[in-house]
């Protein structure tokens, strides 16, 4: 039987990994993406000695790493330096002087002391987390859905009862019974916004994100997460794919109700025709729509009025001349009233919070490769409304008025709260990128900034089919589709691909090697 000729539309993560399955699967694979750099939302930008990633930068779940990776016959420790954070992370809590460490070694016992009279609890919380979290990925997290039947075996029929209460049951109330300090609470809720979400709209279930960084861990891959993109590409390259940057795919040709080709078109005008038996799209789920004929549409105008497109972001890339040891490489600052972070970001009355939630990540505490001798290398992420109105960023503070506020409002909280006063003066490079810069440079719907939020009715089987329900040989990748929003999420949906492609109904992940 001939190679199927497959298209992949995108160069993100999601794209490269489906592109690299399908090629060791003896498929004759190209990738078009619509940028000159492979990447997507896990990019990198280098300006003046400083290597800055601008998506992604928490290596979480490292099991789905190195499954994916020994799928293509290697390892992530022969494809990546991974080192271990100590601290996994610092919380600077409004209010507090001294910040909270979770160290690499003893995490369950330190986050007992945000509350020690919540102790017993807490380890009952962590214990059902890393049992959710064990059943998620060998049941869940794996599953097309394109038959319920495997899902169910025995141990997953017997937690039944306890899996219908865990959805039932909004996250911030799981954890208010388990916890009565508002700092450990928010340790334990902070999460969700891995999730696209807040604690008070996520289920339950996804307490399991807590086994995570307090039972596994938190890795970094030297170099930065453009080395995960250059490994997969690589492997995709060695495998036979075909990869091109600098074309946009402007269409999806559909004929006798299957894929046919894709129309793609370049800067400079140039345009192609790349025949298809099947297409992968890893765009965001509102640009696959679109490329398509109306009639092949699966979904109508109101069908996205009730969609939750998850948060925007502002991001501020900052280079500081100096040492800055009050940040780890990961530092979350969390205000006193962060329900009203929350409120502003997801509520009626949508707005950027003040103060917000902050987010940094200091790389340079870690990798040196980063940034120039003397200086540190600075990723600042403030959670706002999915809402391109808010603008774009740019250099220097040319960013449009509302993301430049935003980031100087960010420098200022860091500096007052980790008692760095003269940070805003040290600041050598600045670069912001605002929630329109999300809808131009990625498609992103509304300007989100990771994809839909993992609410209950976005979750699992209810996010959707990774399949075309009117077109044949029309699948999805991404965070748009299942199993839904991050960078372990995105391999495993290039995984979903090669499972749908063969019939393979099971719950778990392929056998290793393809």
């Amino acid at each position: 039987m001939s190679a199927r000729a497959v298209v992949v539309i995108g160069g993100g993560i999601s794209g490269l990994a489906t592109a690299a399955l399908l090629a060791a699967e003896g498929d004759d694979v190209t990738l078009i993406e619509a940028r000159d750099e492979l990447g997507g939302r896990a990019g990198r930008r280098r300006v003046d000695g400083f290597t800055f990633d601008t998506g992604p930068s928490w290596y979480l779940m490292p099991e789905v790493f190195d499954h994916f990776f020994r799928l293509l016959g290697t390892t992530a420790a022969e494809q990546l330096d991974l080192v271990p954070l100590d601290p996994a992370y610092r919380v600077w809590f409004e209010g507090d002087e001294v910040p909270f460490d979770l160290p690499a070694h003893g995490a369950r016992e330190a986050l007992r002391t945000l509350d020690p009279g919540a102790a017993s609890r807490i380890d009952a919380y962590l214990a059902s987390a890393a049992e959710t979290y064990d059943l998620a990925t060998e049941r869940f997290l794996y599953s097309t859905f394109a038959s319920l039947r495997p899902l169910f075996d025995t141990r997953t029929l017997r937690r039944l009862p306890r899996l219908a209460r865990l959805l039932a049951e909004p996250l911030d109330r799981l954890i208010a019974r388990h916890a009565d300090d508002r700092r450990a609470r928010q340790v334990l809720g902070y999460p969700a916004v891995f999730l696209g979400t807040s604690p008070s709209r996520a289920p339950g279930m996804y307490h399991l994100m807590s086994h995570l960084d307090v039972g596994q861990g938190v890795l970094y891959p030297r170099g930065g997460f453009g080395t995960v993109i250059d490994a997969i590409a690589a492997l995709a390259r060695d495998r036979g794919a075909r990869l091109h940057t600098g074309w946009r795919a402007t269409g999806i040709e559909v004929a006798a109700g299957a894929v046919r080709a894709v129309e793609a078109e370049r800067a400079d005008g140039a345009r192609t025709r790349l025949v298809a038996d099947v297409v992968v799209s890893s765009a965001d789920l509102r640009v696959t729509e679109s490329l398509l004929p109306s009639p092949h549409r699966s979904r109508a105008e109101a069908w996205w009025d009730r969609r939750d497109p998850g948060p925007g972001a502002v991001l501020a890339l900052l280079g500081v001349r100096g040492e800055l040891p009050q940040l780890a490489h990961h530092s979350l600052f969390f205000t006193r009233d962060w329900d009203a972070g929350f409120d502003a970001i997801y509520g009626p009355a949508r707005r950027i919070p003040d103060p917000a939630s902050l987010y940094v990540c200091r790389p340079s505490a870690t990798d040196d490769t980063v940034a120039p001798a003397g200086h540190e290398n600075l990723f600042v992420l403030v959670p706002v409304p999915a809402d391109p109105g808010i603008g774009s960023g740019g250099a220097d503070g040319a960013g449009d008025a509302d993301v430049e506020r935003t980031v100087d409002a960010a420098i200022d909280q860091i500096a007052s709260w980790a008692r760095v006063p003269d940070l805003r003066e040290r600041i050598v490079v600045r670069q912001t990128i605002g929630p329109a810069d999300f809808e131009r440079d990625f498609g992103a719907w509304r300007g989100g900034a990771l994809g839909p939020a993992h609410t209950l009715r976005q979750s699992a089987l209810l996010r959707g089919s990774n399949a075309s329900a009117r077109v044949g040989g029309l699948l999805y990748a991404g965070a748009t589709t299942i199993p839904g929003i991050g960078l372990p999420m995105c391999l495993i949906s290039a995984e979903l691909v090669v499972k749908r492609l063969r019939g393979d109904v099971s719950a778990g992940p392929l056998p290793e090697p393809l």
